[in-house]
């Protein structure tokens, strides 16, 4: 098993530690149908991504 050359130090271990923190996933209302959905991603209600239709989507029954 390997071993550290030296201890590291609990400031530089908080130091590092302190970039790792969860991020908000940024949600905006889609231009056609006006649902929710994730930034930079096909809506799934109506299949359209910037104004443009990316997906054809089966009519409800």
């Amino acid at each position: 098993m390997s071993h550290t050359k030296q201890k590291v130090s609990y400031t530089l271990r908080d130091k590092i530690r302190t970039h790792y923190k969860a991020v908000v996933p940024t949600v905006v209302n889609c231009s056609n149908c006006g649902s929710a959905v994730l930034y930079h991603r096909v809506c799934p209600e109506c299949g359209f991504y910037r104004g443009k239709l990316a997906i054809e989507k089966k009519a409800a029954e």
